[in-house]
C-alpha cells in the first residue's frame, strides 16, 4: 500500500474534489426538496432519483475538473522541484476559492432560477442586466429569492475553513521519483477523463445526457447549473445563433405563402396581406383595452382544473365571452409575451426583441392610422426592458408608469399594486373617452410576480402567498371591470384578457405546458353578439388580427398572427430560451439544442417519445417551425419588418 504523505498534491486535490463535490450535491438536495412535488410517484422510482443525483456527480466533475486542473499542475510541479512553496500555496487557495465561490454562487441563484422558469441556470438570467437596480431590488424585495442564498453562506463557509485546513504546511516525506510521477500522471488522465465526463470517443458530455428518462425534474436534476450558463454563454457567442439560419430565406417565405393560398398578399416576397372589412358588421370603432395578466396561466383556473378556486371573476367571465381553451404564449418571460400579443411575431431563442427598436406593423400602430388613442400602463419603471422608448417608436401616444403613480403607493420594485393601477387609470381613461377618438389600452398587471404585495384592504382565502397573490389579482379584474361597467364608454368596449405567459405549476415535459397554456378571452357585452368556448387553437399572435375584426375596417396584416374567427392555426412556435417547441391540439414536438426532438402527446400526459413511429408529423411540424421562425429572424435582421407592405 501506498503512503500518501509524499503525495501532499495529490492530497490537496483529492480533499478539494471532496468538498466540492459535497457542496454541489447538497445544492442539488436543496433543489431537488424544493421541486420534489413535481415527481410523479407513479411512474418514478428511487433509483432513478439515485440515477439523477449520480448524474449530478459526473456533471460536478466536469466544473470541479476545469476548476482545478490549472492549480494541480502548478502544485504538482512545485511539489517536484522544491516541495512546498508558501506563494504557490496562496496563489492556489485564491485561484480555487474565486472560482468555486463564483460556482456555488450560481448554484445558489439557480435554486430560485429553477422554482421560477423550471429550467437550470442560463445567460437568460441577464436579459435584464441593463436594469441591474430593478433586478436587485426585486429580488431582495422577495423573501423566498433571498432565502436561496442562506445555503450559499454557510456551505461557502465551510468549505474556506476546509481549504484553509487542506492547505496547512505539512513536513515533506521523500518519495521515489517514478512512483510518484506514475501517481500524478494517473491524477490528471483521471481529471481530463472527469472534465470530458464521459469514456467514449464520439463526443464530450452534453446537456442532453442528463436527459436519461420521461420524469423532465430528474432530467434536468443532473445538471449542473455553472456547466448550462457556460453553455448559453459559448451559444450565445457563436456566430450561427446571433441571427438563425434553419433554411433558406426564400423556402421559408415561399412556404408561408405557400400556407396562405387566399390570401392577398401586397406584393412579391412579401407576408403583408390585404384584410377586407365585413361589410355586414356594425361600422362604429370600438374602444379596445388589452389586459396582459402576468403569470395567468390557465391553471390557475378552476376552467382548467385547480381546485383552489383561485380566479372565481375569471371563471365567470369564460360564459360571458368569446373564450379560447387552447391558447399559448409563444414565450416564457413578460417581453416574450408582450412583444407577441401587441406585435405577432414569435421570440427567437435567446434574442431580446425590444433590445433594438424597430418599428412594427402592431396593433397601435395599425390601430392609430385609423383614428385610435394609444395607450401602454405598466405598474413599474417603464424603462425596464427598454418598453417605454420601444413603445413610443411603435405609436403609443401615452405611457403610464412608475413615475406618474403617487410615491406613496409604490409598494414593491414592481411599482404599485395591480388595483392601484386600474383605479389611477380610470380618469385617464375618462378622459380619453372625451375626445372624438376611439382608445386604445394596453395594460400590463405584475402583482403575480415577486416581490409579491397584497394591499391590507383585500383578505384571501387560501393559504400560502402563491395562491393568495393570484386570488388578489383575480380580483383585481374584477374591480376594474365592476368600476368601468359604471363608465359611459364602457357599452363600446372590447377587453381582451392573455398571460404574458404562465407558471410552471406542473412539468410532465421539459417544457412545462403550465408555462404556456394562457387564457383567451374576448369580453364585451354590448360588442358580442354570441359568448361561447372554442376549442380551436390559438396563440399570442393572433389576438392583433382577431381584435381586429370587431374594429372591421380595411387594413394590412404585415404580421404572423392570424384572424381566429375566419382562420385556423394548425401549429403554434414556443420558445423556452434553450430549447423551442411547436404543437398543435395533441401533440407537441420539442426542440433541443444538443439531442434529437422528443414528439409527446401532452393532452394525457403521455411521456411516450413518438418522434420515430410518426415521422411525417414530425416533418411537418419541424417544417412550419423552421419557416416561422427563420421568416421573423430574416425580417428582424433586414429591419424590414414595416417595409415589405
Amino acid at each position: 500500500m501506498i503512503s500518501l504523505d509524499g503525495y501532499i498534491s495529490l492530497k490537496r486535490i483529492l480533499k478539494t474534489y471532496g468538498m466540492a463535490l459535497s457542496v454541489f450535491f447538497l445544492f442539488r438536495l436543496v433543489l431537488f426538496i424544493t421541486e420534489i412535488s413535481r415527481i410523479e410517484e407513479k411512474s418514478t422510482s428511487l433509483l432513478d432519483v439515485v440515477y439523477a443525483f449520480w448524474m449530478g456527480v459526473r456533471f460536478d466533475l466536469v466544473i470541479s475538473g476545469y476548476i482545478l486542473l490549472f492549480p494541480a499542475v502548478v502544485l504538482i510541479i512545485t511539489e517536484f522541484f522544491v516541495g512546498q512553496n508558501k506563494w504557490v500555496d496562496q496563489f492556489s487557495k485564491g485561484w480555487i476559492l474565486l472560482f468555486f465561490g463564483l460556482s456555488f454562487s450560481i448554484c445558489a441563484a439557480d435554486i430560485p432560477y429553477f422554482n421560477h422558469f423550471f429550467s437550470r441556470f442560463s445567460i437568460g438570467a441577464f436579459e435584464w442586466i441593463e436594469s441591474p437596480s430593478f433586478v436587485f431590488k426585486m429580488i431582495f424585495q422577495e423573501m423566498r429569492y433571498f432565502l436561496a442564498f442562506i445555503p450559499f453562506i454557510i456551505l461557502t463557509y465551510f468549505f474556506y475553513r476546509g481549504i484553509q485546513r487542506t492547505f496547512k504546511v505539512r513536513p515533506y516525506v521523500p518519495t521515489k521519483i517514478l512512483a510518484k510521477s506514475a501517481v500524478y500522471f494517473a491524477l490528471i488522465l483521471a481529471m481530463l477523463i472527469g472534465i470530458r465526463g464521459r469514456l467514449a470517443l464520439k463526443s464530450p458530455i452534453r446537456i442532453g445526457t442528463a436527459y436519461f428518462g420521461n420524469d423532465p425534474l430528474l432530467n434536468q436534476l443532473g445538471l449542473n447549473p455553472v456547466f448550462t450558463f457556460i453553455k448559453s454563454i459559448e451559444r450565445s457567442k457563436d456566430k450561427d445563433n446571433k441571427g438563425v439560419q434553419l433554411m433558406d430565406s426564400k423556402m421559408a417565405l415561399s412556404a408561408y405563402r405557400g400556407s396562405n393560398p387566399n390570401a392577398d398578399f401586397t406584393k412579391e416576397g412579401s407576408i403583408a396581406r390585404k384584410i377586407k372589412a365585413d361589410s355586414l358588421k356594425n361600422k362604429d370603432l370600438p374602444n379596445v383595452v388589452l389586459i396582459i395578466m402576468e403569470s395567468m396561466s390557465a391553471s390557475k383556473m378552476s376552467r382548467h382544473g385547480n381546485p383552489n378556486q383561485l380566479t372565481p371573476f375569471l371563471d365567470s367571465l369564460v360564459h360571458q365571452s368569446i373564450y379560447f381553451d387552447h391558447t399559448f404564449t409563444n414565450g416564457k418571460h413578460t417581453f416574450s409575451g408582450i412583444y407577441s400579443s401587441l406585435f405577432a411575431f414569435p421570440s427567437i431563442y435567446r434574442q431580446h426583441p425590444f433590445k433594438t427598436i424597430r418599428q412594427y406593423d402592431g396593433m397601435a400602430s395599425t390601430l392609430k392610422e385609423i383614428g385610435y388613442q394609444t395607450c401602454y400602463v405598466t405598474t413599474h419603471d417603464a424603462q425596464f426592458d427598454n418598453i417605454e422608448g420601444f413603445m413610443r417608436a411603435n405609436d403609443y401616444d401615452q405611457i403610464i408608469s412608475q413615475s406618474d403613480y403617487p410615491s406613496e403607493e409604490i409598494k414593491t420594485t414592481l411599482g404599485v399594486p395591480d388595483d392601484y393601477m386600474f383605479q389611477f387609470c380610470m380618469p385617464k381613461l375618462n378622459k380619453m373617452a372625451e375626445e372624438e377618438k376611439p382608445f386604445f389600452v394596453s395594460f400590463m398587471t405584475a402583482s403575480d410576480h415577486g416581490p409579491f404585495y397584497i394591499p391590507e384592504y383585500f383578505s384571501p382565502r387560501s393559504e400560502g402567498i402563491k395562491n393568495q397573490i393570484v386570488e388578489y389579482a383575480d380580483w383585481s379584474l374584477k374591480q376594474f371591470i365592476e368600476e368601468a361597467s359604471n363608465q359611459d364608454w364602457f357599452d363600446n368596449t372590447l377587453f381582451v384578457f392573455v398571460a404574458d405567459h404562465g407558471a410552471p405549476l406542473s412539468a410532465d415535459y421539459a417544457i412545462s405546458l403550465d408555462y404556456h397554456h394562457t387564457p383567451l378571452m374576448f369580453y364585451g357585452p354590448k360588442i358580442i353578439d354570441e359568448n361561447y368556448v372554442s376549442n380551436q387553437l390559438a396563440c399570442q399572435l393572433d389576438i392583433f388580427p382577431t381584435v381586429m375584426s370587431f374594429v372591421n375596417r380595411d387594413y394590412i396584416n404585415n404580421t404572423l398572427g392570424i384572424n381566429l374567427f375566419k382562420e385556423q392555426r394548425p401549429f403554434v412556435v414556443i420558445n423556452d430560451d434553450d430549447k423551442m417547441a411547436v404543437l398543435d391540439t395533441s401533440h407537441m414536438l420539442i426542440i433541443y439544442d444538443e439531442r434529437d426532438p422528443q414528439l409527446v402527446h401532452y393532452p394525457n400526459g403521455d411521456k411516450t417519445n413518438y418522434a420515430s413511429s410518426k415521422p411525417d408529423l414530425v416533418k411537418e411540424m419541424q417544417g412550419y417551425f423552421n419557416s416561422r421562425i427563420q421568416l421573423t429572424q430574416d425580417l428582424i435582421s433586414n429591419s424590414e419588418i414595416n417595409h415589405l407592405k
